[in-house]
């Protein structure tokens, strides 16, 4: 079983951490049913930016990185508390030790910032979000990050970054085809409604 790890901080974009969570339960239901996901986050219940609230399965301490191969971390936004969260220590050492394991880690609009902040995107290639002003973009490259501005998925050895959330399907279908096959994924693809090329 392949397992992965949602990281949610509060303000979490829900359109995004369910992109992430669909793919993979389509796939658990109706791929190769290889695929798990768990979520967690700081608090017991972590609030999206449109109010709904996620209970998480996992607390951070009991994680232990030697049981998941992925970890999936959607953006937020900041009104609503999204880097309170996702800059604590206790976020970014989760992110380190996914890293220190040679997990893969795959972040959709701002949840790259995380990444960057936690030191492991230095002079690496990411995206982030920046749809019409580029202080997102600017704060990733001050984190020492070769920011790809327009492209909608940027992948750096393990690490893979979305631009925004239109980005979302092509960073989580991507997430599938590294932890299954390309075959599969194109299963899976076809069967929520996308063509495949």
């Amino acid at each position: 079983m392949k397992k992965v790890l949602l990281l949610l901080a509060n303000g979490f974009e829900a359109f995004e951490a369910s992109v992430f969570a669909d793919v993979i339960g389509w796939n658990k239901l109706e791929g190769d049913l290889n695929t798990e996901l768990l979520t967690t986050g700081l608090h017991e219940e972590i609030k999206s930016t449109v109010g709904f609230s996620v209970k998480r399965e996992l607390s951070i301490s009991e994680i232990n990185v030697d049981e998941f191969d992925a970890l999936a971390i959607p953006g937020g936004f900041e009104e609503k508390g999204y880097y309170d969260d996702a800059f604590h220590e206790d976020f970014l050492n989760l992110i380190n030790k996914f890293h220190e394991s040679n997990k893969i880690i795959a972040s959709i609009c701002v949840g790259a910032l995380p990444i960057a902040k936690s030191g492991i995107l230095k002079n690496k290639n990411a995206t982030t979000y920046g749809l019409g002003q580029s202080t997102r973009q600017k704060q990733l490259s001050d984190f020492g990050v070769n920011v790809i501005p327009d492209q909608s998925m940027v992948v750096d050895g393990n690490i893979i970054t979305g631009y925004n959330p239109s980005a979302s399907f092509e960073v989580a279908f991507y997430l599938l085809e590294l932890l299954t096959s390309k075959d599969n994924c194109s299963k899976i693809k076809a069967l929520i409604g996308f063509k495949n090329n």
